[in-house]
């Protein structure tokens, strides 16, 4: 039974195994609505400001993780539903499955010789100019995109949904959702969107980091290498311009003895980037490495995550009314009786009898 778990890990267990069996919903992706919605705010609010921008990027943010706190609250004393709504939350905010599969098509395409598909599919995968990228460079760049993500489309969901149930997983898919909306050093989004890339940077600054260091324990498994993984992490992941992506990328490099960063073009807007690892440029090959080892990142995530949620406030077991003491004292326990263990009892809620309308406690 899943709910022995605790409700917060197996909906966080359940929705990761969806996303790696079934990927993304095909229509009406609440993510997309979310998107949708953002663009609208954006094109009310939108001005040459900081203070403009910091206003849109937290109505936005309140907006998800308002909706989170009323989920975790309608849910309180419901631990199925609260088991399948964080497990559906869980699904639509990950995307391992997606991550993946367009981390093969690049491969393939690019073992195939076909540049001018491989130019087109790799804005599935990041935003940076392919016009003129070669073989090498696009290798290159969809190599350095699956490291980066691997954390944000991953790792940093399952740590915030851990952390912080539905509003931790639907606050942090909206705050990097608006990051790469309006995230960008462009003339329009590099003050309107400043708010939004910090905000992303400081939730991204301990999942980035975890992501890092499971990619070194799970190098041997991708047939990759831990020590270097570990070394190269430690020696270069501070070298790339954002705090958090260069941890990842580092790993990958070292795990996989490969070189990435370089100079990168966005939107017209040409950035040199330190190098990162010691090995060759990677090639096709190195690609479906990194697509296998984003993988393996993504499980180890998943079981630390669901051994972790029942740890924290928000992860914790919904609670039900099973009666009251002589004395008029509530008695409510654990809904999670996990393990063949007696139910925990919590006298401390209310000094007088709660009325229950659920009949869960007959």
């Amino acid at each position: 039974m899943p709910l022995r778990l605790g409700t917060t890990a197996a909906g966080l267990v359940t929705g990761y195994a969806a996303d790696t069996l079934f990927g993304d919903p095909r229509r009406g992706h609440p993510v997309a609505i979310f998107g949708s919605a953002a663009a609208r705010l954006e094109r009310v609010l939108w001005a040459d400001s900081k203070p403009r921008g910091a206003a849109y990027a937290g109505l936005c943010a309140l907006g998800a993780v308002g909706l989170g706190v009323a989920l975790q609250t309608a849910t309180r004393r419901r631990p199925f539903a609260r088991f399948a709504l964080t497990a559906a939350s869980t699904w639509v905010v990950l995307g391992g499955r997606g991550l993946a599969a367009e981390g093969a098509e690049m491969a393939r395409l690019l073992e195939a010789g076909e540049v001018p598909s491989a130019r087109t599919r790799l804005s599935h995968l990041c935003a940076r100019d392919a016009t003129t990228l070669d073989s090498a460079e696009l290798t290159r760049a969809a190599t350095e995109s699956i490291a980066e993500n691997t954390s944000d489309a991953v790792v940093a969901p399952l740590f915030w949904g851990a952390v912080a149930g539905m509003p931790g997983l639907l606050g942090y898919r909206a705050l990097n959702t608006l990051d790469a909306m309006v995230g960008y050093r462009s003339p329009r989004y590099r003050r309107f969107g400043w708010a939004a890339a910090r905000a992303d940077d400081v939730v991204n600054l301990v999942p980035s980091r975890i992501g890092a260091a499971l990619t070194a324990v799970c190098a041997p498994l991708a047939g990759g290498r831990a020590r270097e993984a570990w070394r190269v992490w430690r020696r270069d992941g501070g070298r790339h311009p954002s705090p958090n992506a260069g941890q990842v990328e580092a790993a990958f490099a070292g795990a996989l003895d490969i070189r990435l960063g370089g100079t990168n073009s966005y939107g017209g807007e040409v950035e040199s980037r330190a190098r990162l690892g010691e090995g060759r440029d990677p090639e096709p090959v190195d690609l479906r490495r990194a697509v296998r080892l984003s993988r393996l990142v993504g499980l180890a995530a998943a079981i630390i995550a669901a051994a972790a949620a029942p740890a924290t406030p928000w992860g914790a077991s919904p609670v039900q009314f099973i009666g009251s003491t002589p004395g008029g004292r509530a008695v409510r326990r654990s809904v999670d009786n996990s393990a063949g263990v007696r139910p925990a009892v919590d006298n401390s809620v209310s000094t007088r009898p709660a009325v229950d309308k659920s009949g869960a406690g007959r």
